[in-house]
């Protein structure tokens, strides 16, 4: 049987979306492709106001944030880590999770459009980790978060 912490209802992954605050974006590119889901989605993100941390250990910037090597290096708990890797890498990635302290553990693991494993995500939920499986986080950002307001003044 499934876990209850494996969010499948609308109404629960629209209440994930609008109490984000923080996002780590592990799988992140650096923009060389503008149209990478791993760099267009996590800027979607950033235009709606949460904060992003960049976990790859191939780069230093992206998006105008520091980028970490991994989830462990994350200064600070984050509420979801968002997950652009394939799925034979998220058990490992689970087990990396799972290895924080507790205090800088998710509140949601959420792995992007076709990527799914029942499995890991079944040991994330035993965990008392919610966990999203094959839905795309940037969609459901534009869908129930308004843009983040503007910092400086436009020009007339």
């Amino acid at each position: 049987m499934l876990s209850p912490l494996i969010v499948e209802s609308e109404e629960e992954l629209k209440s994930i979306v609008r109490s984000a605050k923080t996002v780590a974006v592990v799988g992140i590119k650096d923009g060389t492709d503008p149209d990478a889901p791993a760099y267009h989605i996590p800027m979607i993100l950033q235009s709606r106001g949460i904060r992003i941390f960049p976990v790859n250990p191939k780069f230093q910037t992206v998006l105008g944030e520091r980028v970490y090597p991994d989830l462990a290096s994350v200064p600070e708990r984050v509420d979801i880590i968002d997950i652009f890797r394939r799925p034979d890498a998220i058990p490992a990635l689970a087990d990396e999770i799972l290895a924080l302290p507790p205090e800088k553990r998710p509140t949601v693991v959420w792995m992007q459009s076709g990527i799914k494993n029942d499995a890991a995500a079944q040991t994330l939920a035993e965990a008392g980790i919610r966990v999203v499986q094959d839905h795309c986080l940037g969609v459901y950002s534009a869908r129930y978060r308004l843009p983040a307001p503007e910092t400086t003044p436009r020009k007339s």
